[in-house]
């Protein structure tokens, strides 16, 4: 036998259907948010010991906020800072994590997230001669910009706006690092 198709039937109708789903939202959320946690923080983990020479100890966690943004950092003594740089590239935001030695030079850089165009700027995450050209890099002595723009970078071939954006997310990571070692500014 059907129910009457009342206002109260269907209010009351509605009503259950949104507690179920609402039950079964919550119970997946608790299921996987230690797992989800857990995978980000091993993600970081492998993304910091990529991008510094090799450390003994906990890196120590912070953040900063330098031209209008905020930026999440990484120090390990005696290695150097992996700091957290997003910039806009072609497809969208482009997030590196950027390993800077003690002396200031780049250590290695790694792509944590992107959305960039599929076989052109995607490929700053598998250009091998791209993303070499990074490692031991000393901005004190070329300039991080593609040699289009007059720096000393090779672009990615057909993705000089991607190439472009991650010089400059690897830029702003250097800035921020010289301004936690020489401005004396730390955590907020």
């Amino acid at each position: 036998m059907a129910a009457a198709s009342t206002l109260k039937n269907m209010a009351l109708c509605l009503t259950l259907v949104c507690l179920v789903c609402s039950a079964v939202v919550g119970a997946a959320y608790v299921v996987t948010v230690d797992p989800i946690a857990a995978a980000a923080q091993a993600k970081t983990t492998a993304s910091i010991a990529a991008v510094l020479p090799e450390f003994s100890g906990t890196p120590e966690q912070g953040s900063v906020e330098w031209n209008g943004a905020k930026y999440n950092y990484y120090k390990a003594d005696g290695a150097g800072y992996a700091i957290i740089s997003s910039t806009s590239g072609f497809g969208g935001v482009l997030t590196l994590m950027v390993g800077v030695a003690e002396d200031g030079t780049i250590h290695n850089t790694t792509v944590l997230s992107h959305s960039e165009t599929p076989g052109l700027g995607a490929k700053c995450t598998t250009d091998e001669h791209f993303m070499a050209q990074f490692q031991g890099f000393d901005p004190a002595v070329k300039s991080l910009s593609v040699k289009k723009d007059g720096g000393d970078l090779d672009a990615i071939t057909a993705s000089t706006i991607t190439s472009r954006a991650y010089a400059l997310a690897v830029s702003n990571a250097v800035a921020v690092f010289h301004q936690l070692t020489d401005g004396g500014q730390g955590n907020e």
